[in-house]
């Protein structure tokens, strides 16, 4: 008799686990964008830029971001990666803007892109494609992480 109450604790413990993560929100993922990219300090091997980001928050609840880690990519070639520690809240339908360090090695990367636009016969693009991806770590919630893969492009000035 007492396998039969083991197996139906763990059977029912099961169950209201389940029953509690579908009762759990379902957060849409967040559209982050690149505003505005600058140089702030550089040399040949190293570059720290600052990145202006855009979060957009598709959900009928409010986000409070605690971070984001992220690999970024610029046509392709991989840029930077690293954490934004930044504290920062998402209205419900809303948007916020804040600011990401990136500390990245450019000339690999600008190397390559001179390299292939070369092979092409193109003169300089106009814009590079990028591609950020990661997760959002949220402070409060059953959901702690929500993951985010967007694409667009930076035009060159």
């Amino acid at each position: 008799m007492m396998p039969f109450v083991r197996v139906f604790a763990i059977v029912a413990w099961a169950t209201l686990l389940a029953g509690c993560a579908a009762l759990g929100p379902k957060l849409r993922t967040p559209d982050l964008s690149i505003i505005d990219v600058q140089l702030v300090k550089g040399d040949l091997f190293e570059q720290r830029l600052k990145a202006r980001m855009r979060v957009q928050n598709p959900n009928a609840i409010g986000l409070a971001v605690r971070g984001i880690t992220y690999t970024i990519e610029l046509d392709g070639q991989e840029l930077g990666r690293g954490l934004s520690g930044s504290s920062f809240f998402v209205p419900p339908n809303g948007e916020a803007e804040f600011d990401m360090n990136i500390t990245a090695n450019l000339a690999g990367t600008l190397l390559r892109l001179v390299d292939r636009a070369r092979k092409s016969g193109g003169g300089p693009p106009n814009e590079l494609a990028y591609r950020l991806r990661g997760e959002v770590q949220l402070d409060k919630g059953l959901l702690r992480t929500v993951p985010f893969d967007q694409k667009g492009a930076i035009k060159l000035r």
